[in-house]
């Protein structure tokens, strides 16, 4: 008996090693076998073993959740490779990232791949919060992970802030202080909170030490845990939602398959697509580095990174505390409880609701992209609340006032779309929250593209002209 197993191909050494790892023969010779293979695979501490045949529709999940964890490999990879060459002084840093893109084989694609799936995570894991929402896939058993990853995808743009200031040049230097310049209008504490955020009272050696340590240790750490958590968490919720067609039927039985081949296959595919656009982007488009820091020279105008244009154009139009913490706190408040109002359980696995939503989301996209840069122009030119209203503090006038303004402005269009559509409660609110999107995106473009020196509305090609970085 021991003889046959010595003579076995299983008993090689490279049959030990595959055996170690998989526990069971590669070419299961029976279903039993197969099976066996399947429930034993490291590939299911991930996913399940088997999982409904319509969810591996690539036009249901876009292979996004898979993305933003491919993004996360790379960040760290590359991450731990650029933490070689570099020191977290002002008066190392810049050099040693320009010592990185001229000295170092590679150093340049290195630090390109870093910055740029960065910035692919970001958008990426926005573009699967869009995703679950639009399925209603954050509802039924899924609440609480819809919360998680909403943390995950504060997480992403805490890593893109805290690694933004990293190469000490004039962008990131003056976008950070921008951008921490936000946290000093939060009631009572704001500026102890800046002060510990800074290290100081303005952006120096402290701040630059502190952003490395967030950037390489405790933000990862955070995303790795809670990401590992949030995937957990979709297995145990019963995983992706089931496609369904408008007016179709929840199937009581639904044809499974296996993970491996099925789903492991699609993974494999969307990942190395992924990778080689990243890595021909990577290898065409430089990130950005301009001249050394000076905090004595401000550029004109100074720009939050790209991902906080929105916000900073709403400082525009809004009193600070309004624009910088009343609005961002009620649409994220409105993004957590969201799951636990918008109850109608039978949309869930249909994009956008119905048919009916799906129109009611066009006309909200439409009425955003037109309203939105109406009110940026009314602004500038007619509205001018503090003149108008002189014996009332700032906060008032240029604040909760208009804030209140357009409060009733969503709660008049949620009322006029319920009753011109005959919609349900769960088309509606998703109608408002396209219409918020839009607008929100709206400002951010606005804020890259479209203001110059000073911070004046300009044509892009005047903004190009003025030399004005983003």
């Amino acid at each position: 008996m021991s003889k046959a197993k010595t003579d076995s191909p299983a008993a090689s050494l490279p049959g030990r090693v595959r055996d170690s790892i998989f526990r069971n023969p590669l070419a299961p010779q029976s279903d039993r076998e197969r099976k066996l293979l399947v429930l034993d695979s490291l590939i299911l501490h991930l996913h399940p073993s088997t999982l409904p045949e319509k969810t591996l529709r690539f036009t249901l999940t876009w292979g996004l959740g898979g993305m933003a964890a491919l993004l996360m490999m790379i960040l760290l990879v590359t991450g731990v490779m650029l933490m070689f060459t570099y020191t977290p002084s002002p008066t190392q840093a810049y050099n040693d990232i320009l010592n990185l893109q001229t000295n170092v084989w590679f150093g340049q694609l290195v630090r390109n791949l870093h910055h740029w799936s960065g910035n692919a995570m970001l958008v990426v894991a926005f573009l699967h919060m869009l995703r679950v929402f639009f399925t209603g896939g954050f509802r039924q058993l899924r609440q609480f992970n819809w919360i998680l990853g909403i943390l995950l995808l504060l997480l992403t743009v805490g890593a893109n802030f805290t690694g933004y200031l990293l190469p000490w040049d004039q962008l990131a230097y003056w976008a950070v202080t921008v951008g921490t310049g936000l946290v000093e209008y939060i009631p009572l504490v704001g500026n102890w909170i800046q002060t510990v955020i800074l290290g100081g009272p303005e952006v120096g050696a402290a701040t630059l030490l502190n952003f490395y340590g967030l950037h390489i240790a405790l933000i990862p750490i955070a995303l790795l845990a809670i990401m590992s958590f949030h995937f957990w968490r979709v297995r145990k919720d019963g995983g992706v939602v089931i496609p369904r067609a408008p007016g179709e039927a929840v199937e009581t039985k639904v044809a499974r398959v296996t993970t491996i081949p099925h789903l492991v296959q699609r993974e494999l595919v969307v990942a190395m697509v992924m990778m080689a656009v990243v890595l021909i982007f990577s290898m065409v488009v430089n990130a950005p580095l301009e001249a050394l820091a000076n905090p004595d020279l401000s550029p004109n105008p100074a720009k939050a990174p790209w991902y906080f244009m929105g916000i900073q154009e709403l400082l525009l139009h809004f009193h600070p505390l309004v624009a910088s913490m009343i609005i961002p706190g009620l649409a994220l408040g409105a993004l957590v409880i969201m799951p636990y109002l918008d109850a109608d359980m039978d949309s869930v696995g249909i994009w956008f609701r119905s048919n009916k939503g799906r129109r009611m989301g066009l006309v909200a996209a439409g009425i955003g992209l037109v309203a939105t840069p109406l009110l940026v122009v009314a602004d500038e030119i007619v509205l001018d609340w503090a003149g108008w209203l002189p014996s009332l503090p700032t906060l008032l006038s240029n604040g909760f006032i208009p804030l209140a303004i357009v409060l009733l402005l969503l709660i008049g269009f949620y009322d006029g779309m319920k009753k011109r559509f005959a919609a349900t409660n769960c088309e509606t609110i998703q109608a408002t929250f396209i219409l918020l999107l839009t607008a929100f995106i709206v400002l951010t473009a606005i804020g890259i593209w479209f203001r110059g020196p000073g911070m004046a509305l300009m044509w892009p090609w005047e903004v190009a002209a003025a030399g004005v970085g983003h």
